[in-house]
């Protein structure tokens, strides 16, 4: 190994990775070095890149401690502790400050300790094994060494459930089915013009009085409120908040207070607008997002004059909402104060990174004074928040109403947008200088960017993993099941230095079991199951170590195949596992089986070779002859259908129902079926690789909600998945 190797090991980097078709790829060095200076490490050179990372690893201070120490429920577990400058006979003490509000403590010189660590610390710099207490109970507590009652080190250590929450529904052999839905995507005859919370309510309850138990969803995250045309939920502003899009203006409470509001809505013009957004194909995000901020705006008004300054109970329970969710929110909503305020200053102002100077850090004397002087309209933002969350937990309880066993999937994106709300609020976390992506696969040859900063692995460790624990709580908050999009991200990324092509990036390692202990405490404190979505390159061991921690897989009939490519018999399909048709990401059922998507993918010059394309159209052929013959083999072909290659019928709703009959009837533990698959939806969601050439996130629909249960694909793929699930 090369010194440059070495030193992009010690970083995290990876010196090669293996492709989906088994090829080892090398990392060049122009890559290596570039990533390492992505991770904020000021190098110019290879001494300048040793003297920093050794600079991190030395520590400083009189004991050195990890900033984070995971441990699993009843495991014995031990710190290291580095001590400059001690005796062996001198006198420590240490106290663990647990989350219960009991404090352990005890005594310790060093040279009772086991010393865990080579002659490489130095002179008086021995690191040493502190035992902690055994049987501590699961939960965040705060250990601090002390020398002469002064604290000289502090730790967080981190005890886990061995296992995710499981609900009951699962146990056993317990299986459970449901739905996916785009919830921008649903028409319905009462919104305005993109699905919204209470959409999604009478969607868990109209699925649940048919026998499902989940309705997953896309990303609710916080995009951008200055641009709402920037529609992809998978590039967020924030993890941690929700988007305002999504709330049903007129379901808000005062809406029903507010006359002028009211007023508003119910003139001639105003319905008109509402009538052309329902009415369009795609969601057209500007309008609507126009038409809501205009209600939005007068409902505050009305609010912040009447709850606020009146001090009612509603106003109270706003001001509480606002202290529970403390700094963080209040970070939030003042970068929307902001990014309003320059980008209305300014049109080109995209983000924080081209705010004025004065203003990048949120800790900026000219923020500080900003936020007292827009405390109204940062108040504003907070309330769209709390409105938002009230929303989102009237949905869970209309889930639980409805008989559902697990409720509402959300779904956590893999990182934010760099211009955002998060990456302005946790700069030192984010690698400027990087994106992250997937390399070159069957679906995307050409590799994906995309175009999202990835969290720097040591000062992740840094920040005791607060980051990535607080997405995990908000993504939790109101759902009975989580689906962590890339979970492979929690032991590495496959990360592209700015300007660089997707196909020479490298993958960088995480702290998978630390985080993954994270998942498991989460899951269980929030009673929420977790699904890891899995798909593309995954590492053998990522799958068993998820699976020991009781996070389902995430498995796609696509892709799910024997060693002759034909589809695996139901039997043979992983218990522990979400299954479904198709994703987002990947062609609709009645698209795949059409070819659309390679027709698309044709137009649209996405091939890299003329070859390539020739060679997914053979294979698609033959891929439809294969789920013929395994419908078969389950005796679920629809009358009239053979399974020889003469015989290539329609995507018709009794096909389609076969499919996913075939799907419920493996031991898989949910099955799950997307809204654009019930109705024969040809055009997919989100096509990878485009921008502007394709029109993702924005596909509607073509039927709205209060249609669907009188509709007869719904009601048999219903009535279906209800009997093949059945205990």
């Amino acid at each position: 190994m090369s010194r440059v190797e070495s030193l992009a090991a010690r970083a995290g980097v990876e010196p090669e990775y293996v492709d989906v078709w088994g090829r080892v790829h090398p990392i060049a060095r122009d890559t290596l070095v570039a990533l390492v200076r992505a991770m904020q490490v000021p190098v110019a050179d290879d001494a300048g890149l040793e003297s920093a990372i050794a600079q991190r690893e030395r520590g400083a201070g009189e004991a050195s401690l990890p900033r984070v120490r995971v441990l699993t429920e009843g495991e014995a577990g031990t710190v290291a502790v580095r001590l400059a400058g001690a005796g062996a006979d001198d006198a420590f003490a240490w106290a663990l400050a647990c989350e219960d509000g009991t404090t352990r403590r005890g005594e310790f010189r060093p040279s009772e300790l086991a010393r865990v660590a080579g002659p490489e610390d130095g002179p008086g710099a021995d690191t040493l094994a502190l035992a902690l207490p055994p049987a501590l109970p699961a939960g965040y507590h705060r250990l601090e060494v002390l020398r002469r009652e002064r604290v000289i080190g502090r730790c967080l250590v981190i005890v886990a459930p061995p296992a995710c929450h499981r609900p009951a529904a699962l146990d056993g052999d317990g299986r459970a089915w449901g739905a996916s839905v785009q919830l921008y995507a649903v028409r319905s005859l009462r919104n305005w013009g993109i699905g919204d919370f209470t959409d999604l309510g009478a969607l868990v309850e109209l699925w649940g009085s048919h026998g499902a138990d989940v309705v997953c969803v896309n990303p609710l995250h916080a995009t951008f409120w200055h641009n709402p045309e920037g529609a992809s939920p998978y590039s967020p502003s924030s993890r941690r908040f929700l988007n305002p899009l999504y709330l049903d203006v007129e379901s808000i409470e005062d809406f029903s207070e507010c006359g002028a509001a009211r007023e508003l809505v119910a003139g001639d013009a105003f319905q008109a607008r509402l009538g052309a957004l329902r009415a369009a194909d795609l969601v057209d995000y500007a309008g609507v997002a126009a038409a809501k901020r205009e209600v939005l705006e007068v409902l505050f008004a009305h609010f912040s004059a009447r709850h606020l300054s009146g001090g009612t109970p509603r106003g109270r329970e706003f001001e509480s909402f606002v202290e529970a969710r403390g700094e963080a929110l209040h970070r939030h909503a003042l970068f929307e104060a902001l990014q309003e305020r320059f980008h209305r200053d300014d049109p080109a102002v995209w983000g924080w990174p081209v705010w004025p100077p004065a203003y990048r850090s949120p800790d900026a004397d000219a923020v500080r004074r900003f936020a007292h002087e827009a405390r109204e309209r940062v108040n504003f933002f907070a309330y769209l928040q709390w409105q938002a969350d009230v929303a989102l937990a009237a949905v869970a309880r209309r889930a639980l109403d409805a008989g559902m066993r697990i409720g509402v999937c959300g779904d956590l994106a893999v990182s934010v947008d760099r211009a955002g709300s998060d990456a302005w609020s946790g700069q030192a976390l984010f690698a400027a200088g990087a994106s992250i992506g997937a390399p070159p696969d069957a679906f995307n040859a050409r590799g994906q960017d995309w175009g999202l900063p990835p969290m720097i692995p040591q000062r992740l460790a840094e920040a005791s993993y607060a980051p990535f624990a607080d997405a995990l709580r908000a993504g939790m908050r109101h759902c009975g099941a989580l689906r962590v999009d890339h979970v492979m991200a929690l032991m590495r990324l496959y990360w592209i230095a700015e300007g660089g092509d997707a196909g020479r990036g490298a993958y960088v390692r995480y702290p998978f079991d630390d985080l993954l202990a994270i998942v498991r405490l989460e899951s269980v404190r929030h009673r929420c199951l977790v699904v890891g979505e899995d798909l593309g390159t995954v590492p053998p061991e990522i799958r068993s170590k998820l699976s020991a921690g009781g996070v389902l897989s995430y498995r796609l009939l696509y892709f799910e195949r024997d060693a002759g490519g034909g589809f695996l018999a139901p039997s043979r399909f992983e218990p522990r596992a979400l299954v479904a048709a198709s994703t987002h990401d990947l062609p609709t059922l009645a698209g795949w089986w059409e070819g659309r998507d390679l027709d698309v993918r044709t137009r649209l010059d996405l091939f890299p070779t003329p070859q390539a394309r020739e060679r997914q159209i053979a294979e698609r052929a033959r891929d439809r002859a294969e789920l013929l013959r395994a419908l078969e083999r389950e005796g679920l072909l629809p009358a009239g259908v053979g399974a020889g290659p003469e015989s290539l019928p329609a995507m018709t709703p009794a096909f389609a129902r076969a499919v996913h009959r075939l799907l419920a009837r493996t031991p898989s533990r949910l099955v799950t079926v997307q809204l654009e698959d019930v109705l024969g939806v040809v055009d997919q969601v989100n096509l990878p690789g485009t921008t502007d050439a394709y029109p993702n996130w924005r596909r509607k629909l073509p039927l709205p909600l209060e249609q669907w249960s009188a509709d007869e694909r719904f009601v048999e793929l219903a009535r279906a998945l209800e009997f093949e699930r059945a205990p």
